[in-house]
């Protein structure tokens, strides 16, 4: 009897796990085609309020940059090469920076970000030469790159919350007794990957709008999770990468070199540093280093710091030369009139360019002080300290008070990760909410990257997975609202004159939410309402603590 018993159970086990294998390769595949469907047809049927500015935008500047390589060119046939593609990519923010008036450039794109717009534009042209800027066709290749971005960072989400969770002491007792941790965890990786991937507001800005934004969530995302590996040198590359693309990333960048300092691991912040300068100098590189005095300097010292790393064992070797080599680029540069047009324009440019509070249909902080009278460089403070003048703006207030909010999530993230707690997908979600919810100069599209990050609550909590789709619909709400706006069709302007009047009801709600997130990602319990620890025989044998030191 002992023995037919235990042999009904190895069958029912093998059986029960076939059978959650397949179904999850079905559910996979039936999601995938449904998303890639759901853009197909969101691309065809916004066509009459699709955003054509961004589109005439992207073609106008790739158009310019083959421009640049035709004058710059001795010849049609070396000006149509992709050698004087690039010659006109390298000389473009140079010129752009000659004959802008009172600094007002127009072009703000980061240089990886140009680069794609003039492969993409080149592309065009070689194909259709006779398409225009409203062809329909014109963006599709972009749409595919939104799409693959799309992709991997859901695949992303699932690996970030399957591993926080399966590292996780708590253990879920509404789950049944037979799904191990392992597969609890994927379970939960995969309902916040499906909601990520499904995510209507990403949808609508990548192939409704159509917007780049999805670009540098994988850059973050992935990030995130070398951080969790304890691979800080990789995780530094990957955000210098994804602030190529587009420079909003660095708004969330000194979450990741503040995180580890509050863990007092001074060595993992450098690493983390180490990558992001030696990256980002590789990408400049050819505007830094335009001459022979330059290259033979940096070939100087480059090989005098091999020679260090080579004769001393230090820990770390490729971090420590890679941080060596990006500084000394970057120094050389600046004496040897290397060009830093690229750094002016595409990222200093972005900050100046829309002095207002909030642009179009914003819920957050800054809209709300807008309602009240505010502006953005209204002076809250202001000092003179002989002949020079000091101005504190509620500009920079915001900015202060959005830095202070991240170091605080960066100490909520060292202490999840120390106690076991899921609640670390949550403080790694909290910047890209509280940059929208505090800092002034958004556009409503920017609340995207929250509402896609933020689907990994639903690994964490079922309140905190209910604040994520309140989130997602408002993300939704704003985009919608400003392609309306845009076009103002007679059977939209109802929906328009509602999504106007609900600004500040929504604000409020989309701070309410916010602010909840933040307390989560803190990790902070009022006495009151705290729970009771949880007993455990013995300790786990997996953990959220950091892994041992990469080699």
């Amino acid at each position: 009897m002992i023995a037919q018993s235990l042999g009904r159970t190895i069958v029912s086990t093998r059986a029960r796990e076939i059978g959650l294998r397949i179904f999850a390769a079905l559910f996979i595949f039936t999601l995938f085609v449904g998303g890639v469907q759901l853009r197909r047809w969101t691309g065809q049927n916004t066509r009459h309020v699709r955003y054509q500015h961004d589109i005439v935008n992207a073609f106008y500047w790739g158009q310019e940059t083959l421009k640049e390589a035709r004058r710059l060119s001795p010849g049609d046939a070396s000006a149509n090469s992709w050698t004087g593609l690039f010659r006109g990519y390298l000389a473009l923010y140079d010129r752009v920076k000659e004959e802008a008036y009172d600094d007002d450039y127009g072009l703000d794109y980061p240089p990886l970000r140009l680069l794609t717009m003039a492969i993409w534009s080149k592309e065009v042209r070689d194909g259709f030469p006779w398409v225009d800027n409203e062809h329909p066709k014109l963006v599709n290749p972009l749409l595919k790159i939104n799409l693959v971005c799309e992709l991997v960072s859901a695949a992303a989400i699932f690996f970030l919350v399957r591993l926080c969770v399966q590292r996780s002491v708590h253990a879920h007792s509404t789950w049944p007794t037979w799904l191990s941790r392992e597969h609890r965890a994927s379970i939960c990786g995969l309902a916040a990957a499906s909601a990520a991937w499904l995510e209507p507001s990403m949808i609508l800005d990548a192939h409704g709008w159509p917007q780049w934004d999805a670009w540098i969530l994988p850059f973050y995302l992935f990030a995130a999770l070398v951080a969790l590996k304890n691979r800080w040198f990789w995780c530094g590359c990957l955000l210098a990468l994804g602030a190529m693309f587009k420079g909003q990333l660095l708004f969330v960048v000194p979450f990741f070199v503040l995180w580890p300092l509050w863990q007092k691991r001074w060595v993992s912040a450098l690493r983390m540093l180490a990558g992001f300068t030696g990256i980002a100098a590789l990408i400049v590189s050819p505007w830094l280093l335009r001459t022979t005095g330059a290259w033979i300097g940096f070939a100087t010292v480059a090989g005098a710091s091999l020679l260090v790393v080579l004769r001393y064992r230090l820990p770390h070797k490729v971090a420590w030369l890679t941080g060596i080599l990006g500084c000394v680029a970057f120094v050389v540069g600046a004496f040897t009139g290397g060009s830093f047009a690229w750094f002016e324009i595409g990222f200093l440019y972005g900050t100046k360019h829309y002095p207002y509070l909030f642009i179009s249909s914003c819920y957050n902080l800054a809209s709300l002080l807008a309602e009240a009278g505010w502006s953005l460089k209204d002076d809250l403070l202001s000092a003179h300290v002989g002949s020079v003048h000091f101005h504190f703006t509620l500009q920079w207030a915001l900015r202060l008070f959005f830095l202070g909010a991240v170091a605080l999530c960066a100490r909520g993230a060292a202490r999840h990760l120390r106690n076991r707690d899921p609640r670390v997908l949550i403080a790694i979600t909290a910047p890209w909410l509280l940059m929208f919810a505090l800092l002034g100069q958004m556009h409503e599209r920017y609340l995207v990257w929250g509402a896609v990050v933020s689907a990994v609550a639903l690994g964490v909590s079922v309140r905190l997975s209910i604040i994520h789709f309140i989130i997602s619909a408002a993300s939704t709400a704003m985009i919608v609202h400003v392609m309306l706006v845009d076009k103002k069709l007679d059977p939209t302007l109802r929906a328009i004159d509602v999504l106007h009047d609900i600004r500040p009801y929504a604000s409020v709600l989309v701070l309410v939410c916010v602010a909840l997130y933040f307390w989560d990602a803190l990790g902070w319990r009022i006495p009151a309402f705290r729970r009771g620890a949880v007993k455990t025989g013995t300790a786990p044998s997996l953990s959220l603590g950091p892994e041992p030191e990469e080699a």
